[in-house]
């Protein structure tokens, strides 16, 4: 049974509806397969990742951190939403508690907000060691690496903290029915009875304004590494490094944007394509880049068999 409508922020006893997938709730079965197979894969991708990474002492250059961090934050992300819409498809499990929607809200908008940040220390790194190959230890070391992923995390923490402050203190009095599958903020704040415009203002202007800048600084740093690539020879192999980046970047910013601007302004697109595309926006980058990074980069490859068959790698590794 719903529990009934409540007008004081703070109430500790209440809790919102996630309806999981509008109009979609007859498939509960195969939707719940599709995003189960998909939280395995990017738990496991993840986790492989950042385990070799961690015993591989040869792969503890600036690199191999950023995508060690771009590993654990698909993993929370993943975390944050998949299990509970799981229970939503199976259990029919379709309360959440105040308190745990708004801490879902924050791990999934302050995360994403960190992934960009790391996609952009990504494109750093890669400019600094095409353009730069001489100076590039002086200039990622470990010091300024650990200051940029802090960077990175402090940025999110200042963009969600408001937000969440925001959102937390509307009155909810109207119906307590999210049309979302996770605690979406534009979703969440729909059902307040006080103007939820301030907080919609502050999440997009900020939203628009980290990516923005991300994608500005990502683009002048491939612009500088095609220029350096164009201009020597030495440079082309170099700049097959920067593959995977790129797919990941697309992966990540497309639907991002997209999922973005539709909740915001789009009146055409139906709930339920707003809802699968936030939820894909979330999942599917998460499973797919540990993926493209084991499949496009040599070093991770080697790393993972190590991991799986240190015997059968050792022993290929002395008979060479």
């Amino acid at each position: 049974m719903a529990p009934g409508p409540f007008s004081h922020p703070n109430s500790s006893s209440s809790s919102f509806i996630l309806v999981g997938v509008p109009t979609l709730e007859a498939f509960p079965i195969c939707l719940g397969i599709l995003f189960c197979s998909a939280y395995i894969l990017a738990l496991l991708g993840n986790s492989m990742v950042l385990l070799v990474i961690v015993l591989d002492g040869s792969l503890r250059d600036p690199m191999h951190c950023f995508l060690a961090m771009l590993a654990a934050i698909d993993v929370v992300i993943v975390t944050s939403i998949v299990p509970k819409l799981l229970g939503i498809f199976w259990l029919h499990s379709n309360q959440i508690g105040y308190t745990a929607c708004f801490v879902q809200m924050f791990f999934v908008h302050s995360t994403t907000s960190e992934e960009s940040g790391v996609l952009l220390a990504m494109a750093f790194d890669r400019y600094v060691a095409i353009c730069h190959p001489l100076r590039y230890r002086m200039i990622l070391n470990r010091q300024t690496v650990a200051q940029i992923c802090l960077a990175i995390v402090v940025r999110a923490l200042l963009f969600m903290v408001p937000l969440t402050g925001m959102v937390t203190n509307l009155p909810y009095c109207h119906s307590l029915v999210v049309p979302h599958s996770y605690c979406e903020h534009m979703a969440v704040t729909s059902l307040a009875c006080a103007d939820p415009n301030p907080s919609r203002l502050y999440s997009i202007s900020v939203s628009s304004l980290i990516v923005g800048m991300d994608t500005a600084f990502i683009a002048a740093s491939y612009l500088m590494i095609l220029k350096a690539v164009l201009g020597k020879a030495s440079c082309r192999r170099a700049f097959s490094t920067c593959g995977c980046h790129i797919c990941v970047m697309m992966l990540y910013y497309i639907p991002g944007l997209l999922s973005i601007y539709v909740q915001h302004f789009s009146q055409a697109v139906s709930v339920r394509a707003q809802v699968l595309l936030a939820d894909l926006y979330l999942v599917l980058p998460a499973m797919l880049n540990p993926i493209i990074y084991s499949m496009r980069t040599r070093r991770i490859q080697k790393a993972v068999l190590n991991v799986l068959l240190p015997r059968k790698a050792h022993g290929c590794h002395s008979t060479q």
